[in-house]
């Protein structure tokens, strides 16, 4: 009686959330115990260094509107994804980011399985069919791919818990709403905008089913569902204001329309054997599919697969059958560009354009197909003797399949497929399917017995070996000190330093390229070696300005401008490297070699004479060889009205000085004159000369200008986001009021 007990209660809440972590520190103790750390990807040169400034600014009191050291400038907490007012990012703010990040990673690994289990035993009511899919949801392809993005992490593990406090709240009373808001904001706050529009897709169809089926009174759904949509907005709006405003500012819908990194018309047999069509990448001997780079992975195992079919073929459920379209319409839509059915689809519902890259929707092909499996382990208690009949009959489907693709790899292969790999790959995973399908036989044979308990825990674990074993690990780890403050700046040893308000480096075209298509097989040397030549964003970690850098948004101008540097790849602009304070740039031949520039200019000169051209004439004027940033400045045309000089002014930059989202100079002038900032500029600077508002003019297509009259003035710009103010303000009420209703209102 106590074997069945024991066995049994692993699944239970308490149980299953003791064994998920034990899996999680099984697969990752080195990271656990802040040994190691990840490092592959966008996690060493995106999250890494974004975590590390805003931990920066943290410890100063400052909110991180803005990053003074990537784009020549650039708006930070309006971008989203680097969860500034994301209140569980304090776990890293306030321990040792080398442990913490990745640690913040893992806890959302787990928290994310628990809200499936949860989800999950209200849909299926089977505590160990709710275990399976809490497991296979937290460890699957995908999920460990994202590991290397905290904020789609944190996104995708508040998934199935938004989902479950939602339709919690519509048959629920004002408590359940307010909890439920709060669950939508906490997902919107960790900015994975994908994710989140697939969260509330699917929830917009299981309203409408509920709608329609009459099961709960239609007036309070028509009621509850929209308020609680305008209430996360309310509790995000202080996220959600600027961000918009910086989309309303941006080229982003120019990405749009990209449909590269669409699932293969083959990712289908990616399922069965993962590491067909494709090869190891250089980068940390990581698995790739060909044409496809967003992920390394999207196996969820080759056991819920087969379970998932099961399923399928019965689909008795609503439930079920809801799961099933929404796989089949995913793995359409992942297919992208390689169907006429997305792109055309596109055109008719412009709002699938959020979703930048197709395969993006195997999200919701991995939320779908654990609880698929969920509910076909659950229907194990009914004991029909036909479900060893069916289970067996998938299980031979399934290997003849897989030989069958490892055949095809042998025969018709394709550039740079790895037919060995591929070979021992598809035969691991029948050997796990065999012994998948023989564990469901003992619990179907034994089913109620203390034999067949201990057999669904070990196929809980099988299911977790299955993705762990399914390729080269996904997440490569390394020592923390690569991550070590300043190790750059120390090895480099530039002269002079650059540093915030003195000068900036810059990766040359040809140095841009061979970042971005380059690396070498050892994970920490190919860190180390982009470090060295501060790629994307690893600048930030040695606290160094640049002119290039790494994030989803940028100002339209900016945009513009990097385009006019880094778009063809090809040439130099010694002129615009001089006006953007280049003291460094990267030589031809290795990235982290660094030439030196003496003929830079301080990023704040002044008197130079106006020019006012349109934007286009603007970018030809930039790329001119007779343009001299020391002697004309290029203004817009609509700005010739505020500007009353024509001429090349006499005046004199006395110091200057720069913070995080400030900046101040003294300047001298004989008479009326146009003092030039290169800083990229943005709406939400403002500008004033002695403490007076005055005009903030765009300078040099994507830069700051100011007008002074003759004399002695302080010229000071001041970042203030508008949008932050007025959505903060909204969202402090929102939140008053959510926790005020959670607190005082009756407990059902």
């Amino acid at each position: 009686m106590n074997e069945k007990s024991n066995a049994f209660n692993w699944f239970k809440p308490m149980g299953f959330g003791v064994l998920l972590a034990l899996m999680i520190f099984a697969a990752f103790p080195q990271v656990v115990l802040g040994m190691q750390t990840f490092v592959i990807r966008d996690y060493g040169f995106f999250a890494y260094p974004l975590a590390s400034f805003q931990k920066e600014c943290f410890w100063h009191g400052q909110i991180p509107f803005w990053d003074p050291y990537n784009y020549c400038g650039a708006p930070f907490l309006a971008q989203w994804n680097t969860m500034p007012l994301y209140p569980p990012a304090l776990l890293y703010l306030l321990f040792p980011l080398k442990w913490s990040l990745s640690f913040f990673c893992l806890a959302h690994l787990w928290f994310g399985g628990m809200g499936m289990y949860f989800l999950a035993r209200r849909w299926v009511r089977n505590d160990f069919a709710s275990a399976f899919a809490g497991t296979v949801f937290a460890f699957n392809g995908l999920s460990l791919n994202l590991l290397m993005w905290p904020s789609h992490t944190a996104t995708f593990a508040w998934m199935p818990w938004v989902i479950l406090a939602v339709e919690g709240a519509w048959g629920g009373g004002a408590r359940r709403f307010f909890l439920a808001a709060m669950a939508g904001a906490m997902q919107m706050l960790a900015g994975g905008p994908e994710i989140i529009f697939f969260t509330w897709l699917i929830l917009l169809v299981l309203w409408l089913e509920q709608f329609a089926s009459g099961r709960l009174p239609r007036v309070k759904l028509t009621v509850v569902f929209p308020l609680l949509v305008v209430m996360v907005i309310a509790l995000t709006a202080a996220q959600l204001f600027p961000f918009l405003d910086l989309v309303a500012h941006s080229e982003r819908h120019g990405n749009f329309a990209d449909l590269r990194w669409s699932m293969p018309l083959s990712g289908w047999a990616n399922y069965l054997v993962p590491m067909f069509h494709g090869d190891t990448w250089n980068m940390g001997g990581v698995f790739f599919q060909h044409e496809q780079l967003w992920t390394s992975s999207y196996y969820l195992g080759i056991g819920t697969l087969c379970l998932a079919l099961m399923s399928a073929i019965e689909a008795r459920e609503k439930r079920v059958r809801f799961l099933l379209a929404l796989t089949i319409v995913a793995f359409v839509f992942a297919l992208g560009e390689h169907t006429p059915i997305y792109p055309a689809l596109r055109k008719v519902l412009p709002a699938l354009s959020l979703v930048t890259y197709p395969v993006k929707y195997v999200v919701l092909i991995t939320f779908s197909v654990p609880l698929l499996a969920a509910f076909a382990l659950a229907r194990f208690d009914l004991q029909l003797p036909e479900f060893r009949r069916k289970i067996v009959i998938i299980t031979v489907v399934l290997l003849v399949v897989i030989g069958g693709i490892i055949f095809w790899t042998f025969h018709y292969p394709a550039t740079g497929d790895n037919a060995r790999a591929t070979l021992f790959n598809g035969l691991e995973r029948a050997g796990i399917l065999i012994v998948f399908c023989g564990i469901i036989i003992v619990i179907l044979t034994k089913h109620g017995t203390g034999l067949s308990r201990i057999a669904s825990v070990v196929l809980v674990l099988v299911a977790w070996l299955d993705v762990w074993t399914h390729e080269p690990q996904q997440n490569p780890t390394v020592s923390p000190t690569v991550y070590q403050p300043g190790l750059a700046a120390q090895k480099l040893a530039m002269d002079p330093q650059p540093s915030l308000g003195g000068s900036r480096t810059m990766m040359s075209p040809s140095g841009f390229y061979n970042f971005v298509h380059s690396a070498v097989s050892d994970p920490q040397n190919s860190f180390l070696i982009g470090r060295m030549a501060y790629g994307a964003n690893a600048n930030l970690l040695d606290v160094v300005p640049k002119v290039d850098g790494f994030f989803s948004l940028t100002p339209r101008e900016c945009d513009d401008f990097q385009m006019l540097l880094y778009g063809a790849m090809t040439g130099d602009h010694p002129a615009l490297e001089d006006f953007m304070s280049v003291s460094h740039i990267t030589a031809p031949d290795q990235i982290y070699h660094w030439q030196s520039r003496t003929n830079y200019m301080p990023l704040v000169t002044a008197g130079q004479r106006p020019m006012f051209l349109n934007d286009a004439d603007t970018m030809r004027a930039l790329q001119s060889p007779g343009f001299d940033a020391r002697r004309i400045v290029l203004l817009p045309l609509d700005e010739k009205a505020l500007v009353k000089i024509s001429y090349q002014a006499t005046a004199q930059v006395l110091s200057s000085k720069f913070d995080i989202q400030s900046m101040e100079a003294q300047v001298q002038a004989s008479g009326p004159a146009l003092v030039v900032i290169a800083q990229t500029y943005y709406h939400d600077w403002q500008a004033l000369m002695d403490d007076v508002p005055v005009p903030l003019l765009r300078a040099n297509d994507a830069f700051d200008a100011v007008q002074v009259p003759a004399g002695k003035h302080e010229v000071r710009l001041v970042y203030v986001d508008k949008a932050f103010q007025a959505g903060a303000t909204i969202s402090i009420c929102g939140w008053v009021v959510c926790l005020a209703g959670v607190l005082f209102s009756r407990k059902k």
